[in-house]
């Protein structure tokens, strides 16, 4: 069901959005990105004409972006090296989790919100990388991005598909396979709180144990700063996400 102010859509309420006037303003592919990004299955549509905004905003920074990059890219099927630098391989990792969260979101749970979403961090994260990254994990990042949106925004993704250099049409494209050894971590950052408030970020392993990224922490001039010499009463290790010291 969709609602538009506060009541369910209908011709006797006089509140229906005109399907043809909204993709005459915005496009086929904003009102089914909108569509499909504003609730999960199994919850009522909440129309939101500044939803709709935000929808052909996004789309907009899409196409900026890849003309943007366009030239920079080399030839489709470059395979990504297995010694990238660092800021390839950050592009290389978040490309290949995002390309697992919305396989997972679409082909498990249904849920194409957060798969939409998905893509949009990493749409983000692309722009973030082009000063810094380039090459095949560039090439890598912009080809995944288009499939996953695909099924979403068929008309916006075809048209930047043929863009980049591609000869053969999106729609006969596999869907994108995860690579597993590019989701390892060398190194994690996590915070360290000192009662409570988050005092200092550390490096460690992503293999070092609880004593190892506890003494790492204890190790850090700015958590000693906090504690100010006391005592640390409790500790908390959650693996990959953070430590946490009550003084």
């Amino acid at each position: 069901m969709v609602i538009k102010d506060g009541a369910a859509m209908s011709k006797s309420r006089g509140n229906v959005v005109e399907p043809d006037e909204l993709i005459a303003r915005y496009g086929a592919d904003t009102a089914r990105l909108f569509c499909l990004f504003a609730a999960p299955p199994e919850r009522d549509l909440e129309w939101s004409d500044q939803g709709v905004e935000g929808m052909s905003r996004f789309l907009h920074k899409l196409w900026r972006l890849v003309h943007g990059v366009a030239g920079r890219l080399p030839p489709p099927g470059t395979a990504v090296a297995a010694d990238l630098p660092g800021p390839d391989r950050d592009l290389h990792r978040l490309t290949h989790a995002t390309i697992r969260r919305v396989t997972d979101d679409v082909v498990e749970r249904l849920h194409f919100n957060t798969a939409i979403a998905a893509v949009m961090q990493l749409v983000g994260g692309l722009g973030e990388a082009l000063e810094h990254a380039g090459g095949a994990a560039l090439r890598e990042a912009v080809d995944a991005t288009l499939k996953l949106l695909a099924p979403f925004v068929p008309h916006v993704a075809s048209e930047l598909w043929e863009l980049v250099g591609h000869t053969t049409p999106l729609d006969i494209e596999s869907w994108p396979v995860v690579d597993p050894g590019a989701l390892v971590r060398e190194a994690l950052e996590l915070p360290v709180q000192v009662n409570g408030k988050v005092r200092a970020r550390i490096s460690v392993a992503a293999d070092a144990n609880e004593s190892e990224v506890l003494a790492a922490a204890l190790a850090d001039e700015r958590v000693q700063r906090h504690l100010a010499g006391r005592a640390v009463r409790r500790h908390v290790v959650v693996p990959g996400r953070l430590v946490s010291l009550v003084a």
